[in-house]
């Protein structure tokens, strides 16, 4: 007689797949966050949905009704999905409501795809990445030795885009990117210098910054998220120690997250220095209360460039060896700041104001997180 009570108590702790769990997310400052990632931890999905595998998820958005590209990561690359990200276009304070569901996974369609990245041996390996508004390389161990342009540098370079297609493996197969054919190129020269926002540590007066790197892992592939590791040596020529830069960049926006881990740490009263090249012409601003440096200059070939670094705890900026340098005491195992770029041809900054204005609603939404709340 006991039997079939305790069937049915089963089939009521059951949970039904279909049942959505809502997400709640605000926005607490009167700043409006286009293309906004919102993170839900694999911890916090298996509490409240009794998900397996976090690509089976499903976010429909309850203001419009789309169900919504989603990115399942396994951030430290030991086999086990760690995170789940969606976007959302949130305005000054709102507040959205997001519905999960559990249902067979989808597999993202080529062109949905607005992030991606990887190294390129055949280019003397380079790393390169992008997204739907900026494209990005740095330089790998063989370029030191290349023949017939040899160039040893841990900075940032820059390809311009005026199209949110994703151009990276085109453009080195055609092997003719330093000419704007209509999609933008590579007009942009970094050099030996930090580039667009590369970094180094500052201590005696001098910057020390690491040759090219000798390693890649790549962590996430998009559609939404590019996310990867360089690894750099030890290098008594430049006197830096060992150190993994974590790069991240997701669809919709114009700066990258840089976390920079060295080992051994640095010594005591060491500075990280973000910075970007001085080049002909550049004009640039430091903000010191949010952390900012930017310049904006007329490329050789056509338009203006804006870089741009935010650096938490930035104190001062300054310089040197052929860099603007914005500095901060590196008082934590990670050091973290941001990096990024918008060219006036490419649709979204037209003006060295409107460059300004994207830099401080960047820092601001840096400086307040959204909060997410899954559950009723």
């Amino acid at each position: 007689m006991t039997r079939p009570v305790l069937f049915v108590l089963a089939v009521v702790l059951l949970q039904d797949p279909a049942t959505p769990v809502m997400v709640t997310v605000v926005n607490p400052i009167p700043v409006e966050r286009p293309s906004e990632t919102i993170l839900l931890t694999a911890a916090a999905l298996k509490d409240s949905l009794s998900v397996t595998d976090l690509r089976t998820v499903r976010v429909r958005d309850e203001k419009t009704g789309a169900d919504l590209l989603t990115q399942a990561i396994d951030r430290d690359d030991d086999g086990t999905l760690d995170e789940l990200i969606f976007q959302a276009d949130l305005s000054a304070r709102e507040t959205r409501r997001f519905a999960l569901t559990i249902a067979e996974r989808r597999i993202p369609k080529r062109e949905e795809f607005r992030a991606y990245g990887r190294f390129n041996r055949e280019r003397r390996d380079d790393f390169a990445w992008e997204n739907d508004r900026v494209a990005h390389r740095m330089y790998g161990a063989a370029l030191e030795t290349w023949k017939q342009e040899p160039l040893t540098s841990s900075g940032v370079d820059v390809w311009v885009k005026r199209t949110s297609r994703l151009v990276i493996n085109d453009w080195y197969m055609v092997d003719d990117y330093h000419r704007d054919t209509g999609e933008g190129a590579d007009l942009y020269s970094a050099g030996k210098t930090r580039g667009c926002g590369g970094s180094g540590l500052w201590r005696d007066g001098r910057l020390y910054a690491p040759p090219n790197f000798r390693n890649t892992r790549v962590l996430a592939q998009g559609p939404i998220r590019v996310m990867f590791e360089l690894m750099y040596e030890p290098s008594p020529a430049t006197g830096t120690g060992a150190e993994t830069r974590r790069i991240t960049l997701d669809a919709g926006h114009h700066f990258n997250r840089f976390e920079l881990m060295h080992s051994p740490a640095p010594p005591a009263g060491t500075v990280l220095a973000a910075g970007i090249r001085v080049n002909p012409n550049s004009v640039a601003k430091a903000q010191v209360d949010d952390g900012s440096l930017r310049a904006w200059e007329p490329l050789k070939q056509e338009g203006h460039l804006g870089c741009a670094v935010i650096v938490p705890g930035m104190t001062s900026n300054i310089e040197a060896e052929g860099n603007y340098l914005a500095l901060a005491p590196l008082n934590a195992p990670i050091a973290v700041y941001y990096a990024g770029s918008a060219w006036d041809r490419g649709g979204q900054v037209k003006t060295v104001e409107e460059w300004d204005a994207l830099i401080a609603r960047e820092a601001a939404r840096l400086r307040a997180p959204v909060t997410v709340r899954i559950g009723k």
